[in-house]
């Protein structure tokens, strides 16, 4: 039987027609001419979050049309950090438009620091992961989340101090977060940000707002992107629309509010050339040398074949250099890279390119590179198989503390979340036996705060190796040539036990 002709036939026809119409009409356009336009009704007292980590991806062009707006005041600004004087957020600073500051890295920056610990600024100090999923679930819609970064340290106890007065004194100290278990871990509840603003720099953007990143620009600006009422991006580069194919839009015009070409140029902190791996260990006195070089080489030896690895500032960034024949290891870097490369020779720097440590580096084949939110959800899962990590102090048991002495301030970092989960992360400390002064620096118990709680594996020293048990304490595995155990024991104010078969260290 033939069926009956109506309307419903030519549905198909009439919807073809209507959708062709609006794919091919290009009314919208987030494209402004300046980021002056761009903010013009910017309102103070309101949230900004800011893209970039050290001076890679940070949108400059419009934090200078902010600096410009003097009336514009009494901002939160949620970034990882403050720039540096006369540079970036640091300019919003020294022109006191910035009345809170929640960031995980102070740095170098003095201006920063001195406005905190002289009361004309509030910080809320946050582990860099749980910023960057402060924003991704904000952006999601979830309100609040439970992660192992920051328990059993003074981010859940609420000891951090917010605010000072004039004469020293803590005018506001940090909240305790609830706590709750799950599977036999403990987590902390952090809330997650519902900003107003969003500051964003990628690489290329259309008139429809669809962005693309370059390299390791991506860092915070993503996240952020998704996550505020209004969001403002500057690009590297203006293209027409379909000049990006779809699988190389990073962030969707969805999310994205107004758009502006940048023009301030870009800035690299820490320029760093390729040098023979010997001269990357130089660090005062010879013998401060020879301690260096005993500690990285003996590190070297951590790594295993295929290992995922995160390394931290200082020596550990120095151990690859030294990997042991036949070994391949690939190295995680929590500003959004897989496959992290060796320092770039001169001529193949990039400022869009740089390590945990703001210094330039270059990528292996087959890197790949992210947001910090997905680097951090790799780190607290447990997949990165050994992370290696310098110490201020370290405790009988394995509680680490590397991120704050008396009267200073610099900052967690990204530590928190990298020994977050120790059972599936094998977590390993180098440092020099004793400090500055020569006091032990592995005690009974840590008096400085903890960056996490008996989460330590091994600690490897310019006179032993120790493995850690967060129940049965410290065994003393290796001793360096010309050292006693006597000597190590006057040096360790810890006790510990030594090894049935105590082994010379290599």
């Amino acid at each position: 039987m033939k069926a009956k002709a109506g309307p419903a036939l030519f549905r198909p026809l009439l919807w073809r027609r209507s959708f062709s119409v609006t794919t091919t009409r290009r009314a919208i356009n987030k494209i402004v001419p300046s980021a002056q336009e761009a903010i013009k009704d910017l309102k103070g007292s309101s949230m900004i979050l800011v893209g970039g980590f050290g001076f890679s991806g940070v949108p400059n062009t419009l934090i200078n049309a902010v600096r410009d707006r003097p009336d514009l005041r009494d901002f939160t600004v949620v970034s990882n950090n403050a720039g540096m004087p006369g540079v970036g957020l640091g300019q919003l600073l020294e022109t006191r438009q910035i009345s809170k500051m929640i960031a995980s890295f102070i740095g170098e920056n003095k201006v920063f620091e001195k406005m905190y610990l002289e009361g004309d600024l509030a910080l809320e100090l946050t582990p860099q992961g749980t910023i960057a999923e402060k924003c991704a679930a904000g952006a999601a819609g979830v309100p609040a989340f439970y992660t192992p970064a920051g328990h059993g340290t003074i981010v859940q106890t609420g000891q951090l101090p917010v605010r000072y007065n004039k004469d020293g004194t803590v005018a506001e100290m940090s909240k305790p977060k609830e706590t709750r278990v799950f599977n036999g871990k403990t987590y902390i509840l952090e809330e997650s940000f519902f900003a107003d603003y969003a500051f964003v720099k990628v690489h290329k953007a259309d008139k429809l707002g669809n962005c693309q990143f370059r390299k390791a620009m991506n860092n915070f600006n993503e996240a952020m992107a998704k996550n505020a009422k209004v969001t403002f991006v500057e690009a590297d580069e203006l293209v027409e629309v379909g000049e990006l194919r779809p699988e190389e839009i990073h962030l969707q015009g969805i999310y994205v509010n107004k758009v502006i070409k940048s023009t301030e140029p870009k800035k690299i902190e820490k320029l760093t050339y390729a040098k023979d791996p010997n001269d990357l260990l130089q660090a005062g006195s010879d013998d401060a040398s020879a301690r260096r070089e005993r500690i990285v080489k003996r590190a070297a030896k951590e790594f295993e074949d295929g290992m995922y690895v995160n390394l931290g500032i200082g020596m550990p960034l120095v151990a690859p250099a030294f990997l042991p024949e036949g070994i391949e290891v690939i190295l995680q870097s929590e500003n959004g890279i897989l496959g992290l490369g060796p320092y770039p020779r001169p001529g193949e720097e990039d400022p869009d390119l740089i390590n945990p440590g703001k210094e330039t580096v270059t990528l292996t084949n087959g890197a790949s590179v992210f947001g910090s939110h997905e680097s951090f959800g790799m780190i607290r899962s447990g997949r990165i198989d050994l992370t290696m990590l310098g110490a201020l102090q370290v405790s009988q048991y394995g509680d680490l503390a590397n991120f704050m002495l008396p009267g200073k301030v610099k900052g967690i970092g990204g530590a928190m979340d990298l020994v977050a989960n120790p059972s599936r992360t094998r977590v390993v400390v180098t440092m020099e036996h004793v400090d500055k002064k020569g006091n032990p620096k592995i005690l009974p118990e840590c008096t400085f705060p903890l960056t996490g709680p008996r989460c330590v594996w091994k600690i490897i020293t310019d006179l032993a190796v120790f493995d850690v048990s967060p129940t049965e304490g410290l065994t003393l595995r290796e001793i360096a040539d010309g050292v006693t155990v006597d000597e190590v024991r006057s040096k360790t104010a810890a006790p510990f036990k030594v090894a049935d078969d105590l082994k010379p260290m290599l």
